[in-house]
Parts: C-alpha cells; sequence; structure tokens
C-alpha cells in the first residue's frame, strides 16, 4: 500500500492557498504505519495546557519557526517533539491541500508512512494528552463519518467528523483527514 500511496501523492497538485494577509505558516504530518489489522493514522490528543487547540484530537505538527527552512522541516521536527518521531523513520510520501485554520495559521499536511512497528514513542506531556492510533480501515466506513455542529463566533456550523470511540475527530484535522481520504478512494 505505501509505494500505491506514494505513486498516487506523486500524481497529485496539491491546491496551495495564499490569502492576504498570508497566516502564520504551519507543517502537520499524516502519519501512517502498518500493525497487524492493517495501516494505522496516528492522532494526538491535545492537552489543556497547550495555547492553540486544547483538548483537540489533531495529527502532530505546528506552527514554522523562524530557522525552519522548509514546512516539510516543521511537520518532521514537531512530530519529533510531541510524539518522539525520529525525522529518519518518516518516509514523507507527498502533500495534501494547504489549509486556512479558525486558528489563522497556513497549514500544509504531508503524508509519512513510519518505517517500523511497534514504536516507543515519547510524547510530549506538556502538549499530548495521549496518542489514538486508528485503523485507516475504520476511517473509510461511512459509518464512522457523522455530522458534528460547532458554534465559533457566534454562528453555527455542522461539520463532517470521525468518531473513534469516545473521540471525535473535527474541525481542520478533520478537514485535512477528508482530503487524505478522498485520495485513497481513488486506489
Amino acid at each position: 500500500m505505501r509505494d500505491d500511496l506514494r505513486r498516487l501523492l506523486a500524481a497529485y497538485v496539491p491546491q496551495a492557498q495564499r490569502p492576504d494577509p498570508l497566516p502564520p505558516p504551519a507543517g502537520v504530518l499524516v502519519l501512517l504505519h502498518e500493525r497487524p489489522g492493517g495501516p494505522h493514522v496516528i492522532f494526538q490528543k491535545r492537552t489543556e495546557s497547550v495555547r492553540d487547540h486544547k483538548g483537540q484530537i489533531s495529527f502532530p505538527g505546528g506552527a514554522m519557526d523562524p530557522g525552519d527552512p522548509h514546512v516539510l522541516h516543521t511537520a518532521l521536527r514537531e512530530t519529533h517533539e510531541e510524539i518522539g518521531v525520529d525525522p529518519g523513520h518518516v518516509d514523507v510520501l507527498g502533500q495534501l491541500d494547504d489549509m486556512v485554520t479558525v486558528s489563522n495559521f497556513l497549514v500544509t499536511p504531508y503524508v509519512g508512512w513510519l518505517d517500523r512497528y511497534p514504536y516507543e514513542w515519547h510524547v510530549s506531556s506538556h502538549e499530548v494528552a495521549y496518542l489514538l492510533e486508528v485503523p485507516l480501515e475504520h476511517l473509510l466506513n461511512p459509518r464512522n463519518l457523522i455530522p458534528d455542529r460547532r458554534v465559533i463566533n457566534g454562528r453555527e456550523y455542522t461539520f463532517q467528523s470521525y468518531r473513534f470511540g469516545d473521540d471525535l475527530i473535527w474541525g481542520a484535522t478533520a478537514r485535512m483527514l477528508g482530503n487524505f481520504l478522498d485520495l485513497m478512494q481513488a486506489m
């Protein structure tokens, strides 16, 4: 599956977002690894101690630092800082569509494949409450895609979200995940 996904992403032209003014750039990693039962996607539940997106389910990643040469470097650096994944253990397969978040970041998501399982996670207790390893098959099952109503800045919105146990993957993470899963359907 990894090679098929690499070919699919190589042929995909991600949609770039360039709003004016340009929000601060950020990078995240849609990280997969092979486990018994098939590929799984790694998510993290953010702690209540972080500045942005408290308690939300997200992909590992974050804002670009001034010293980061590229937003891919940001995604890999943040993944290492947050969950302890050595960048050398990630096979970067490609890029998804840029997204501007409600918190005003221009996020570029990358898809990566972790080269080993099991992995010895080193979770930042300040940033990450716990990890979720979600079977790709679960995410592709339409029964786990649910509407989620949120009030943002006084207006009610309905978003497509993904249920996994007691956790809900919603917002920008769900939109990025949807972009990825739409591509997976083409395989």
